[in-house]
């Protein structure tokens, strides 16, 4: 069984692959046209399967298999269904699409749980249209920000009429928000987005914690100078103290266990060939599963970068942008779910999240668990990401398994 719904999972990734803006690579922005005929798609395969579909205020897509008693709790399963641009098919569509399979098995053998299931398909986590990730788990966890409402998109439509143009409705949204009273959990499925799964020979593995991110705008102010005038040793160059910078951040996150740092963005100015840099500017991304990690490696850096601009005469400037606390999965439901891989044969392998996910917003909210499936050369946000029929099989019948030994659990 498991196999055959796999082939049909990748088969519908593939079908909403073909959904976009734009003719020649995958693009699908919250509340736009695209994300429309998306949603349309899956919600009839969610009619199909026998779940009860609904839309809420923000446009989330939701599809209700109800438990085998009246006022049982609900287990929340999905992702989300917008993309980046020039995206992969199964960032997001992949989750949503095994839960709609794990559901339709229980339906098409007409069992009910002692717990209700909703298949979330999340209406924005990607942020590209508004750069304000998780708009539609934060609308669901009742930590949306209103004030999103009023950011306007490149061509002028502010979220608040997107909304309303996708029919939703922005002056409902604190109606999006579940009840934490009424639910056990949150479990999201997502490829991997890394090479750990790929490397150890492994089709599936279960989450510890998705990592806390620091980003911070960093400024190294020199001094301009004629590139053939200005002897070296009276140089203020701040290109070259961002350069020995940018080599002291990847240094450091070699150095600790668990810590990612990147500089993904530099600017030069005035940037001509025969002038001497005076000013660069350089974007900091710090991440790591534990928050007390994480802000030491921050402050070693900007104590660093501090050293390196004084030393070579510069002024440093460092703005936080960002700080986003790390989110350990739940141990109960982490637990069932390594019991699950387990039972499919499986060695344990634990894996920390360095990307964001829908569960981020979510367990503000509810416990949460989240399964990888390994993808190839653990490439993401690319047209070229891929898994196998045989991996998202195995990630269907341990999501299977799972909401079985919940099931268990609850029944006692």
């Amino acid at each position: 069984m498991s196999s055959t719904a796999a082939t049909t999972v990748m088969e519908r990734c593939a079908r909403l692959g073909a959904i976009s803006e734009e003719p020649d690579r995958l693009t699908r922005r919250f509340a736009s046209p695209a994300m429309q005929q998306a949603n349309a798609l899956v919600s009839a395969w969610m009619a199909e399967a026998g779940l009860a579909v609904r839309f809420d205020p923000i446009g989330n897509l939701i599809g209700r298999y109800e438990a085998d008693q009246p006022d049982a709790k609900t287990l929340l399963l999905g992702s989300h269904l917008d993309t980046v641009r020039d995206a992969g098919r199964y960032d997001g569509p992949l989750g949503v699409l095994l839960a709609l399979a794990c559901v339709a098995e229980l339906a098409a053998q007409g069992r009910r749980l002692p717990f209700a299931i909703e298949v979330l398909a999340f209406a924005d986590e990607e942020g590209l249209r508004y750069h304000s990730t998780y708009l539609g788990s934060a609308a669901l966890a009742g930590s949306f920000d209103r004030a999103n409402l009023a950011l306007a998109d490149d061509q002028g439509i502010t979220m608040a009429e997107a909304i309303r143009a996708f029919g939703g409705d922005p002056d409902q949204l604190e109606e999006c928000r579940r009840d934490p009273g009424e639910l056990l959990g949150y479990c999201e499925v997502h490829i991997e987005q890394g090479p750990l799964l790929e490397a150890c020979d492994l089709p599936v593995g279960v989450v510890q914690a998705i990592a806390g991110q620091s980003r911070i705008s960093v400024g190294f102010s020199g001094v301009a100078g004629h590139a053939g005038t200005v002897p070296m040793a009276l140089r203020q160059d701040a290109l070259c103290a961002a350069a020995e910078f940018v080599l002291a951040v990847e240094a450091h996150g070699r150095q600790i266990a668990g810590l990612v740092a990147t500089v993904g963005q530099l600017q030069v100015a005035p940037s001509a060939s025969n002038v001497i840099p005076g000013l660069t500017t350089l974007s900091l991304d710090v991440r790591h599963p534990v928050d007390q990690w994480r802000l030491a490696a921050c402050a070693m850096l900007h104590e660093l970068a501090q050293q390196i601009a004084t030393a070579r005469g510069c002024t440093l400037s460092w703005l936080p942008r960002q700080s986003t606390p790390a989110v350990p999965c739940t141990p109960q439901l982490t637990d069932l779910l390594a019991q699950a891989v387990q039972a499919q044969g499986y060695r344990l392998q634990e894996i920390n999240s360095g990307a964001g996910h829908d569960a981020v917003a979510l367990a503000g909210l509810t416990a949460v668990a989240m399964l990888f499936v390994r993808c190839q050369g653990g490439i993401s946000h690319n047209p070229a990401e891929s898994v196998t029929t045989e991996d998202v099989a195995v990630a269907l019948a341990t999501l299977s398994t799972f909401v079985g030994l919940l099931a268990s659990e609850v029944a006692k």
